[in-house]
């Protein structure tokens, strides 16, 4: 009761229409997949399904920056991390799926195991054969770290742009390492060649309809719990602390602890959307973890509008949408582009498209009602004097 009464004092219009786009998008674009045949015009093809299920977790991996950065003002350049971690906990669970099946036909060791002469499965792959484990490893294995991390760099006061940096340097150390073949993690081809999840082929159009369908309902969960923080107290105090650490930390609270519960809330959302990526493209590598990709998730957040909570998931798609257009066609170019998407961005629209677009609203609406009261004083006389004649 007190966790419905939580989540409904976050509802709003904006709030609301979101939920049902995102779940009506989740529902019809796998029903015209199954249930429309190729030749219909309406028939959305199986790759379309996975290239727009990949898109939602990338939403989901945003808004799980916009928590923090948005709410609290922690800019974190390593929030790929999280989304990696989060991967090859789902990844790991998939391969020990693979069994007898792999190119060498053990049905304990994964091939880069057995290619590698390793003799026994590693103590860390144990319990990954059960999918309720590999679940909590998924929220586990990020939050846990963005607490340790979080814990010793808050405590510490570290913030701006030194936070930044830091971030950054957490993700691109976790890279280096599992680039490593002795890590135990495939190395620099990472983890690749699934082929089910609970039981069912990865590869099967219901199968990908099925992870299509719960990335939508994850992204719509995200939604739902980010504008309940945002609409709680605890969500009054996040923006306290985002504007005046100093004031908030005087009036008795700890800022510290405000910050180390988004920072890890924040690290499980972008460890699930992980998760829900790697079934959907095949393959989780180091390369997630590279510096970049957490750079570009800062920029889908900027150019939605970071503190919107719609803005990053429309950032997200958007940017990501026109990459694969722009790198289907001029391949070379595309991190440029993305510079200079930024950089107009950061010039024109420093509130983002979403963020933008709200400050028109609301400035409209005070318009309004400013007319509306200039033309209540104006008929207001007029009505009154045939009273005061009688």
């Amino acid at each position: 009761m007190i966790t419905g009464y939580f989540l409904r004092q976050g509802l709003n219009r904006w709030i609301i229409a979101s939920l049902v786009v995102i779940l009506a998008i989740g529902i019809l674009v796998p029903a015209a997949n199954l249930l429309l045949p190729a030749g219909h015009p309406l028939h959305v093809p199986s790759y379309i399904v996975a290239l727009f299920g990949k898109y939602l977790c990338y939403a989901l991996l945003a808004l799980s920056l916009d928590l923090v950065w948005g709410y609290v003002g922690i800019l974190s350049l390593g929030h790929g991390a999280f989304f990696a971690l989060g991967g090859y906990a789902m990844g790991m669970y998939l391969m020990r799926q693979i069994g007898t099946r792999g190119v060498y036909g053990d049905p304990t060791l994964p091939d880069f195991m057995v290619f590698l002469n390793w003799k026994e499965l590693p103590w860390f792959w144990s319990g990954f054969d059960q999918f309720w484990f590999a679940a909590i490893m998924v929220m586990l294995a990020p939050g846990l770290l963005a607490f340790v991390f979080g814990w010793f760099a808050f405590r510490s006061r570290v913030t701006g742009v030194y936070l930044s940096i830091i971030t950054q340097a957490m993700t691109y150390a976790l890279m280096l390492a599992f680039f490593r073949n002795d890590m135990g993690f495939g190395g620099n081809n990472g983890l690749t060649d699934f082929k089910d999840i609970l039981g069912y082929s990865i590869q099967s159009d219901q199968t990908r309809a099925a992870l299509f369908l719960s990335s939508a309902v994850a992204l719509a969960l995200g939604v739902l719990l980010v504008g309940a923080l945002g609409a709680s107290r605890y969500g009054k105090l996040m923006v306290a602390v985002r504007d005046a650490e100093d004031r908030t930390r005087f009036l008795g609270y700890r800022p510290e602890f405000v910050k180390l519960f988004a920072f890890t809330a924040s690290a499980v959302m972008a460890g699930i959307a992980g998760a829900l990526y790697v079934p959907q493209v095949g393959i989780i590598n180091p390369g997630e973890f590279a510096p970049a990709n957490s750079i570009e998730i800062v920029i889908w957040t900027a150019v939605g509008g970071r503190g919107t909570i719609i803005g990053p998931i429309i950032g997200a798609i958007l940017v990501n949408a026109g990459k694969s257009a722009f790198t289907g066609l001029f391949p070379e170019y595309w991190l440029f582009a993305l510079g200079a998407l930024f950089i107009a961005v950061t010039l024109f629209l420093p509130k983002g498209i979403v963020g933008t677009a709200m400050h028109g609203w609301d400035a409209l609406q005070r318009l309004r009602a400013a007319r509306r009261h200039e033309e209540g004083r104006h008929d207001g006389p007029a009505a009154s004097q045939p009273e005061a004649a009688e």
